[in-house]
């Protein structure tokens, strides 16, 4: 295990603390919690973030270092990745999307954040919300969506190796396969960078896991229940996330505008903050 995964990150003009938050009973999800040192910024809502499949902290660590002084943050480790901890063995039942939605419906009831929330949240985590706030499971003030999957695309290889029921031992294989392919179709370098990194920080059996599950879903069709401001931010730099779908997901969403920016790596970066607060100032 990698040191990114230790211990909360030490931010600037905040206090943060770590926990683990059980959600069911056999999971625990790691949640960071930081709050700014001006008091009166203390009383905003909180922005609950949920990063994309296997992602970590340090992709995001550009944009939320400058957020953290600025407002509360809840940063949501969600349970395909190495920081979760299950006390059973892990099942593909594990990773089924009801999973994913009552996790995050689960962390906010403890910690009793009720609708006063704004939701940030990329790839997987978007489509998690998305999800959720379409079944009532979720809810909240306002919610900003990077890179949304309408579906998960998995290339013919990938998809042939993730179903084979290899020993585990190989599982590193596949994995560096993985970056391999993403690092073949992604032409921004900082969002090759934080793939790989990625990538290479993962739990090899819960990814695999959790993609034999992701590989057939799909959003639902109908996402008229989802009234809540929402933001939908693209690039079309962005290779990996299908812009077409993003599209087709802010056409099906009722209160929701799309943002363009100049690429993906944009969106994890501080300057992206003007866009976010430009965004909820409209609202």
């Amino acid at each position: 295990m990698e040191t990114h995964w230790e211990g909360i990150p030490k931010l600037p003009n905040c206090e943060g603390k770590e926990d683990w938050i059980k959600v069911s009973e056999n999971v625990s999800l790691r949640v960071f919690l930081w709050k700014p040192i001006d008091k009166s910024l203390r009383k905003l809502s909180p922005i609950v973030m949920v990063p994309g499949w296997g992602s970590v902290f340090e992709g995001w660590r550009p944009l939320i270092t400058e957020w953290v002084g600025r407002r509360p943050i809840i940063y949501i480790e969600t349970r395909e990745k190495s920081s979760a901890i299950f006390e059973t063995k892990m099942e593909i039942k594990d990773f089924y999307m009801s999973e994913f939605t009552n996790d995050i419906a689960e962390i906010i009831r403890i910690l009793d954040l009720k609708n006063d929330l704004h939701f940030f949240s990329s790839s997987l985590g978007s489509t998690i919300l998305i999800d959720g706030m379409q079944s009532g499971v979720i809810y909240g003030k306002s919610s900003i969506f990077l890179a949304p999957n309408q579906r998960f695309i998995f290339p013919l290889w990938a998809k042939i190796l993730i179903k084979m029921p290899l020993p585990n031992f190989t599982l590193k294989w596949l994995i560096k396969a993985a970056v391999w392919g993403v690092e073949r179709k992604v032409k921004e370098d900082g969002q090759k960078i934080r793939y790989r990194r990625t990538l290479l920080s993962q739990n090899f059996e819960r990814i695999r896991f959790s993609a034999r599950y992701l590989m057939k879903y799909t959003l639902p069709d109908n996402l008229s229940n989802i009234i809540i401001p929402c933001a939908i931010i693209t690039a079309d730099s962005d290779k990996l996330h299908g812009v077409k779908d993003i599209e087709n997901i802010a056409d099906r969403i009722p209160n929701s505008k799309i943002i363009q920016v100049p690429s993906n790596q944009y969106a994890h970066e501080a300057d992206f903050l003007k866009e976010i607060e430009d965004f909820h100032e409209s609202i």
